[in-house]
């Protein structure tokens, strides 16, 4: 499963909590430019307006899921990083250090992390068709359609920290550019690391 960062906003360049501002014209032109990575791929978006671009500007139609998409920062949504340190420095550092809290009246970093690991585990469900009835032999199945989904690090630092087993702050410090791809392979027993934040 291929993670794509969307492209360059505005507030990611402002250093803003998570909005959901277009993504630079400049950018998508770079996204463009990686089609072939994803051809073939089963396409799947946040419901952030710069996810879906970055799929379009690739050449995909994506899903758009609820579950993919950034943490809800409450009142903090869209406002500098600067500024909420400045004025709630005691918020902030609650909110860094302590997976349950949620000073900003929105999700908390753990909630946040629960909801991307449900919906990854909702990708490794059996269809209908594996499962055998009394009259029918089982089937063969099906060949899984390798998925792309289009999002904001959250999400992909969220599902690296679900793969390796850690916590909401650990999986915090996994550096993620714009445009970056991460990609997790199903094994047997959970999940595997097969890059992240690779520059394509």
């Amino acid at each position: 499963m291929l993670f794509i960062r969307h492209a360059t906003t505005p507030g990611m360049r402002a250093a803003c909590f998570p909005g959901d501002g277009d993504a630079d014209p400049a950018s998508l032109a770079r996204a463009a430019a990686l089609r072939p990575l994803v051809v073939g791929r089963e396409a799947w978006a946040s419901p952030a307006r710069a996810a879906r671009q970055t799929a379009l500007a690739m050449g995909l139609e994506p899903r758009v899921c609820a579950a993919l998409g950034e943490a809800d920062c409450g009142r903090w949504r869209g406002l500098p990083y600067e500024r909420v340190a400045r004025e709630e420095p005691e918020a902030l550092a609650r909110w860094l250090s302590d997976p349950h809290a949620a000073p900003h009246g929105g999700e908390t970093p753990a909630a946040f992390a629960g909801r991307v690991a449900a919906w990854l585990a909702t990708t490794r469900e059996p269809t209908r068709h594996d499962t055998p009835t009394p009259t029918r032999a089982p089937s063969r199945r099906p060949v899984p359609v390798p998925l792309v989904v289009f999002c904001d690090a959250g999400v992909i630092r969220a599902v690296l920290g679900h793969a390796l087993g850690l916590g909401p702050m650990a999986a915090a410090r996994f550096e993620l550019a714009p445009l970056s791809a991460t990609e997790l392979i199903a094994a047997r027993d959970g999940w595997r690391v097969a890059y992240v934040n690779r520059k394509v």
